[in-house]
């Protein structure tokens, strides 16, 4: 009898053995479920935290990029038109210049035709006076002929009359060759200063013409500015969560089964160690 009353003992303390390993199986697996779903809470906050930044920083990168655009295109913009009004304004300076220059070149023009008129004028006049002087000396040679030969004519007779007479007709004749070819020469002198101030004058005019400035020539527009392609954006792919492994369950049918098995096994053991 005492050794029936052991071997239930035995069992019963298998039988709570196993029951115990089977609650503190429960209670892991339970601590365990919990500490897993608060790391995949942990993840899907973090996964969510890091979305919302991407797309912060994405939104921000666009606005920043067509504010970036814009500036730039104003500024392309503002230049352009000042090196419109620079490119006029030079052009304006340069047309000035050049009416200036031609203003120049027409007086110079002018001073050399005044010039070379009051040189023509000079030469004629001291031609004409040369000739004046000549037609003076001519008409004084004659009149002193003529006297010479009427005093020759009261004081001789006959051949020696005649003599003298044709003597001062041929000086007479020598001093109109002389006349004559001095008037030529003075004449052909006359000619080539003539021509001398004409040959200077045109090279004065051709040496102010050269010092002309060119005709200025407007440049053509700057071509307008052009934006070049707007940049295409790619959206920040979404974070998913870490992986969270589960946890491995432990079994709380086991314990019972273990602590079941262990009390018919003590229970056994000692009926047969009170049968000997």
């Amino acid at each position: 009898m005492a050794a029936v009353a052991l071997g239930v003992a035995g069992l019963i303390t298998g039988i709570v053995g196993g029951i115990a390993g089977s609650q503190q199986a429960a209670s892991n697996n339970a601590q365990a479920q919990q500490i897993y779903k608060e790391q995949k809470e942990a993840a899907d906050r973090t996964a969510k935290s890091i979305n919302e930044h991407n797309q912060k920083v994405f939104a921000a990168d666009k606005e920043n990029y067509k504010n970036t655009r814009d500036y730039e295109w104003e500024i392309a913009i503002d230049n352009w038109r000042y090196n419109q009004e620079i490119r006029d304004f030079e052009y304006l300076q340069q047309a000035k210049q050049y009416a200036g220059s031609v203003e120049n070149t027409y007086q110079q023009l002018t001073y050399n035709s005044v010039a070379a008129m009051q040189a023509q004028e000079s030469e004629q006049a001291s031609l004409n006076e040369i000739m004046n002087q000549m037609a003076f000396q001519s008409e004084s040679n004659l009149i002193d002929s003529l006297q010479q030969e009427g005093q020759v004519a009261l004081m001789q007779a006959g051949k020696s009359r005649s003599k003298a007479i044709q003597t001062t007709v041929g000086e007479l004749g020598r001093n109109a060759a002389i006349m004559r070819a001095s008037l030529t020469s003075a004449g052909q002198q006359s000619v080539r200063n003539l021509r001398e101030i004409n040959m200077s004058k045109r090279a004065d005019d051709m040496k102010a013409i050269a010092a002309m400035m060119i005709r200025p020539e407007r440049l053509p527009d700057y071509p307008e500015p052009k934006q070049a392609p707007e940049r295409i954006f790619v959206e920040p792919r979404e974070v998913t969560a870490d992986y969270i492994a589960p946890p491995i369950q432990q079994s709380t049918f086991m314990p019972l089964i273990s602590g079941l098995s262990q009390g018919l096994t003590s229970g056994a053991s000692i009926y047969g160690a009170t049968k000997k």
